[in-house]
């Protein structure tokens, strides 16, 4: 598994905020169950040592700061948003009825391979909006899937099954779902259009393009629609 996120530029400075010294820093992180010593924090800080999880968490309770400032990133993988949480690996698939090797590999191979329940159950755990966690893990084949149906066919008879899979309402995902049908439509429009005013091969092969990559980027305009109508997760 990858090392840590660590920012050591950030870790000095939050003790520096703290007021406190190395030697205080090491004497607390003891005394909350993560055996320590100055010269670890100074090597930490200076980025000679990479921390493990432990550190992580038991720094971030002695200076009082978020994880995630410590980490220097904002999360993106499985793995740095269980961190960003504070939780370990075998936290996390207890909590979600996973056994722990397979939810270890999920995050080191970052592939996830559980089933619906304990991908909704992984969402309320590390805080994030189920959407935007299904992109996380890689499962935006499956939803591309399912819109480029939905969109190129009748819309109607998938909203509840899109509504299940991303968490939204029904109501957001039917109005997502009208407008991807009306962005499409636009296309058809326009290719039609060129081809009855015979503008030629080119106009016709630009907007065959255009769909093209709007039909790749279905998943991120649908999270983007459902977002705008207030589901509630980041628009990226």
């Amino acid at each position: 598994m990858s090392e840590v996120p660590f920012f050591p530029a950030e870790a000095k400075a939050a003790r520096l905020r703290m007021g406190m010294t190395p030697d205080q820093v090491a004497e607390a992180m003891t005394r909350i169950g993560v055996p320590t010593l100055p010269r670890t924090v100074v090597a930490a800080e200076e980025g000679v040592h990479r921390p493990g999880e432990s550190y992580l968490f038991a720094l971030a309770s002695v200076l009082w700061c978020a994880v995630t400032d410590l980490m220097g990133v904002q999360p993106r993988t499985l793995r740095e948003f269980r961190l960003a949480r504070q939780l370990n690996a075998d936290q996390v698939a207890a909590r979600i009825g996973m056994d722990p090797g397979e939810y270890a590999r999920a995050e080191y191979e970052e592939f996830w391979t559980g089933d619906s329940g304990q991908t909704r159950e992984l969402s309320e755990v590390l805080g994030v909006p189920l959407p935007y966690l299904i992109a996380v893990i890689g499962q935006d084949t499956e939803l591309v899937e399912r819109l480029r149906t939905a969109v190129l066919g009748r819309w109607k008879p998938h909203v509840r099954s899109l509504s299940r899979a991303t968490g939204a309402a029904e109501s957001l995902v039917a109005d997502a779902l009208r407008t991807l049908c009306e962005e499409y439509a636009a296309f058809e429009e326009r290719y039609m259009g060129h081809l009855v005013a015979r503008n030629g091969d080119a106009r016709l092969r630009e907007t065959a393009r255009e769909r093209a990559a709007w039909l790749r980027a279905l998943p991120s305009r649908f999270r983007e629609l459902l977002a705008a109508d207030g589901a509630g997760f980041p628009r990226s």
